[in-house]
């Protein structure tokens, strides 16, 4: 699987059967995204901008279990804030399968996650996490949940950036929290289940759009 990074929170995973973008930011250009399956954690229009997207894709934007081309796709419930989405309303994480990788997308997720959520997202090879601190969890909380899953990739989204959110927090927090420095981003990231490191790992990638 290779994995883009577009920005804000929005990725483009390529597999062998099905291309997949996660929550399409208004920002990108209209018609300039071609994939068969997209995936919406809200409705907001950071997240959810159907039309940037060519053709008709299929949207998932609601809990449930999906197979589309191959891939496994299941979408849980979770809040955008701490309140139990009083403040901001719900929020849903998608698990993605698809070449033998499991790639779970935290979308805004405002709260750090239960025992119960834990344990369904416990297999996570790729983990795509929040830390801005403006509409999702912090630097903190994102290691915290990093901790809590333990997957063996970890790609931060949704911090302060050329083109992410200019009140995030910047990437360097949540490496603080992760004990690592600025590290260079990678452009592009080939995932396979053989080429997994034994130990989690953060990669930084450059936003491509």
């Amino acid at each position: 699987m290779e994995i883009v990074w577009l920005g804000h929170s929005c990725f483009r995973l390529k597999g062998k059967e099905a291309v997949i973008v996660t929550d399409p930011y208004e920002g990108l250009k209209a018609d300039s995204l071609l994939a068969d399956i997209v995936t919406v954690s809200h409705e907001h229009p950071g997240h959810s901008f159907l039309t940037a997207m060519k053709d008709e894709p299929k949207v998932l934007r609601g809990p449930g279990e999906y197979e589309i081309r191959g891939a496994f796709i299941y979408g849980f419930r979770t809040f955008h804030d701490n309140v139990r989405g009083r403040a901001r309303g719900k929020n849903i994480i998608f698990l993605i399968q698809a070449d033998g990788v499991k790639v779970c997308h935290l979308g805004d997720l405002g709260h750090v996650l239960s025992a119960e959520q834990v344990e369904e997202l416990s297999d996570t090879d790729v983990l795509l996490v929040p830390m801005g601190g403006d509409s999702t969890i912090g630097a903190a909380e994102a290691a915290e949940v990093v901790n809590l899953i333990d997957p063996k990739l970890v790609i931060p989204m949704h911090f302060q950036s050329q083109k992410g959110k200019p009140n995030s927090a910047p990437l360097s927090k949540f490496l603080q929290e992760m004990g690592l420095r600025v590290a260079s981003p990678l452009p592009k990231l080939a995932v396979t289940k053989t080429n997994l490191p034994a130990e989690t790992q953060v990669v930084v990638l450059e936003p491509s759009q």
